[in-house]
């Protein structure tokens, strides 16, 4: 019997390519990264592909759609043997390896990203964006009675403070979402600290005008939330909070790492996070500030107000110029190297 079709002994690049999936540019390419050898050409000068050749573009078909680098193919190839076979067997059973290593850490990945997106879609984008820790707090507010920019201060606030300092400070807007004559007041101070611009001079009357009445407002604030026992609630926060970051073995975390509620791996210190953040404050607004935390520590040193004076110094401690203003759409003013401590919304 006669085959009535002979196939050819060599294929043109175009053949080649067609036959494995490929591309001639793919196959020119394996020709310039020594993937594949040049075969020989034919009278045309044009390239002839004969069997082996297309065994190799098989092989390297095949193991480029598991993932697998070409460089780390032309290694497995030219490692101990010239040509596919047996020798190269183990060469690629450890890239096989590395590779099964590599997808691993990509699903890990996905699966994060994944669970990122879904809290976003169940929780609202906005609040989707905080961690479990901040989110969990605010669970129960009514509907629509977070503001965007509450939920971008506290977004901000959890990039310099960790998910803790962020959670401590949702107190504050718990009570401005359940209290609408405070916030009516809160934005009025508001108002009056955004107009400290640029044109007022650092001791125009406003500005200290303005101070005390930030500090009227923040001390009606803080009674509200010890009447309602949500200062309470921060204790609670910090107890849950070391639990879920213990400290070392050893015990030894420097003062800073505490203070800055033991951030990740990797983060940067409060100070760094401080000093890539652009605040658009104004000398007037600045020293406003400064103004009002100066009356606060006035008021916790009194006597008789023992019960805050140590969460003051435990916010302050040696940073005279440390605080956190509660104003506007900011979180955070520059300040040292200070952080969530237990009182800290009373003490603001």
């Amino acid at each position: 019997m006669h085959l009535s079709f002979t196939p050819p002994r060599q294929v043109k690049i175009g053949d080649a390519a067609a036959f494995v999936g490929s591309t001639p540019r793919a196959i020119r390419h394996y020709h310039e990264i020594g993937l594949l050898p040049e075969p020989e050409r034919g009278g045309d000068d044009r390239r002839r592909y004969g069997y082996e050749d297309m065994i190799r573009l098989l092989w390297i078909r095949k193991m480029a759609d598991a993932g697998i680098a070409l460089d780390d193919i032309r290694d497995a190839f030219t490692t101990g043997t010239a040509s596919i076979g047996a020798d190269s067997g183990e060469d690629i059973a450890g890239i096989l390896e590395r590779l099964e290593e590599t997808l691993a850490e990509q699903e890990a990945e996905l699966r994060r990203q994944r669970t990122a997106v879904q809290r976003m879609r169940t929780e609202g984008s906005r609040m989707g964006l905080l961690s479990d820790f901040v989110t969990d707090r605010l669970k129960g507010l009514p509907e629509g009675s977070l503001r965007q920019a509450d939920l971008d201060t506290l977004l901000v606030t959890e990039r310099i403070f960790s998910p803790l300092g962020a959670a401590v400070q949702a107190t504050r807007f718990i009570v401005l979402a359940t209290h609408p004559t405070l916030r009516e007041e809160s934005d009025r101070v508001d108002d009056a600290e955004e107009a400290l611009d640029d044109s007022v001079a650092v001791d125009d009357p406003r500005v200290a005008q303005v101070a005390a009445e930030r500090h009227a407002f923040d001390s009606a604030l803080h009674a509200v939330i010890e009447e309602s026992g949500l200062d309470k609630d921060e204790d609670a926060l910090f107890d849950a909070w070391d639990i879920l970051h213990p400290a070392t073995a050893d015990g030894s975390e420097d003062e800073a790492d505490l203070s800055a509620g033991r951030r990740e791996a990797g983060s940067m210190s409060v100070h760094e996070a401080i000093g890539k953040m652009p605040y658009d404050f104004s000398p007037a607004r600045l020293r406003c500030m400064e103004l009002a935390m100066e009356l606060s520590i006035q008021d916790a040193s009194a006597p008789g107000n023992t019960a805050v004076d140590g969460a003051v110094d435990g916010a302050v401690g040696d940073h005279s110029d440390a605080y956190i203003p509660e104003c506007g759409d900011h979180s955070a003013a520059p300040a040292g190297e200070a952080g969530p401590v237990r009182g800290s919304t009373r003490s603001s």
